[in-house]
């Protein structure tokens, strides 16, 4: 019994003097931890993660396509999933056999399924790719291996699933992005384009952090470093050869242009990397234009519009994504999202009648929504249920509109009945085009 002890205290001590674990599900993530809502929650909330980044990864550089596939596979492990969560790390070790987290993901996986010979084979290879073997020259470049493997660990941590509040979403973006400096601290062979798709996925947990820094009101010296690093890395992003990264990276930088005024005096990040005379709707057209003949990033910069309140860039965004790519089949998120605004707008001008600042909301709103989901159907045949129910909510509604308008005593419309059928659309269009 003493020899097992002594080898276990061995590999304690050699794992202690390490400064990296490869591996996603040791990490301080709440992903890895018990979950605190009820399982059928924390399941739906897993599935919509999962989903959203199968769309992510369309769009995803091939040198981050690992990043991507590594969560893909810890989400199946964790919604019990586990013959999809081994085929989607095998995949990753299939084609790149060097990869430090597949083989230490793939030996969780295997002690899970009790294949215990398969765990103790992928421990051992994993420990040859570290140098940690005995033989150093089989290894081959291990600094190499341990940036790549610790970039994406930190990319992980922009999907984590289950933080209770906006501080607990913070440290867990903190530890992201510490993460990615330590990859960068061994990352003097990794092609420069690499970091560059490392800068931009930084850039997002950043402004992501800032965005928490805001809701919760912290004083403008915490915000100031970040922001200013971010305006560093975005302006790293714009030479990337990614249409994908560039576009955002100027869509990005526009915004951070625009919450510079959230600051007592302009962050010095904006004189020293040179945006001082850069205007931010410069910025938003040149993403637009970078775009124009790309249907994904037209979507997806059409959702950050559509977050920002720019509801009229936010349509046009659509429309050219639209004009370019018009079947359902294949670009079903431009129609779902032009159906969202033009939701969000009628609610809006709905709540503006309540309060009496404006007239009845404009319906033909509702109308545009429904002709958009009425084409999502077509490719989504399970939203018809929603759609139908939200059909009969509105017509009740006209009805009631006109009986009232005929009695000499206007009003707008019953803001129950029409939330019901706005958010209806909302949550069930959401709903399917997260599943798709």
């Amino acid at each position: 019994m003493a020899e097992p002890e002594a080898a276990a205290e061995e590999v304690d001590a050699l794992i202690d003097d390490l400064d990296y674990l490869p591996g996603h599900f040791h990490l301080e993530m709440q992903l890895n931890f018990e979950p605190r809502s009820p399982a059928s929650l924390h399941a739906r909330d897993l599935k919509l993660q999962r989903d959203g980044l199968r769309q992510e990864l369309a769009l995803t550089a091939a040198t981050q396509r690992p990043a991507v596939r590594h969560l893909l596979g810890a989400f199946a492990f964790y919604l019990e999933e586990l013959d999809e969560a081994r085929e989607s790390f095998l995949e990753v070790a299939r084609e790149d056999p060097g990869n430090l987290n597949a083989w230490a993901n793939l030996a969780h996986v295997y002690g899970r399924l009790g294949q215990k010979e398969e765990e103790e084979a992928c421990a051992e290879r994993l420990a040859g790719l570290m140098g940690l073997a005995g033989d150093r020259g089989a290894a081959g470049d291990p600094p190499l291996r341990a940036a790549r493997c610790l970039a994406e660990q930190g990319y992980a941590h922009g999907f984590d699933v289950g933080c209770a509040s906006p501080e607990e979403r913070a440290r867990v973006l903190e530890a992201g992005i510490e993460l990615y400096d330590k990859a960068l601290g061994h990352a003097q062979q990794i092609p420069e384009e690499e970091k560059r798709g490392w800068y931009f996925t930084m850039a997002t947990l950043f402004i992501r952090l800032d965005d928490i820094f805001l809701e919760l009101g912290s004083e403008e010296q915490k915000r100031l470093p970040a922001f200013n690093r971010t305006l560093a890395l975005l302006r790293q992003v714009l030479k990337s050869s990614e249409p994908h990264h560039q576009a955002l990276a100027w869509c990005y930088l526009g915004m951070l242009l625009e919450r510079k005024d959230t600051f007592s005096i302009t962050p010095m990040g904006v004189h020293d990397c040179g945006f001082s005379g850069t205007d931010p709707l410069d910025c938003f057209g040149k993403a637009i234009e970078i775009a124009k003949d790309q249907p994904p990033i037209l979507n997806h910069l059409a959702k950050i519009f559509h977050f920002l309140g720019k509801q009229d860039m936010a349509i046009g965004t659509c429309n050219m994504a639209l004009d370019t790519l018009r079947d359902p089949e294949l670009n079903w998120q431009a129609y779902c999202t032009r159906a969202k605004i033009h939701v969000r707008a009628y609610l809006h001008d709905l709540e503006r009648s309540k309060m009496g600042l404006g007239g009845m909301p404009d319906r033909n709103h509702l109308a545009c929504a429904k002709a958009d989901l009425e084409e999502v159907v077509k490719v989504c045949p399970g939203l018809k249920t929603y759609l139908n129910i939200g059909q009969q909510v509105w017509e009740w509604n006209e009805r009631a509109a006109a009986t009232a308008g005929e009695k000499g005593s206007p009003r707008s419309p019953h803001p129950r009945s029409t939330t019901t059928w706005a958010w209806t659309l909302c949550r069930s269009s959401w709903r399917w085009t997260r599943r798709r």
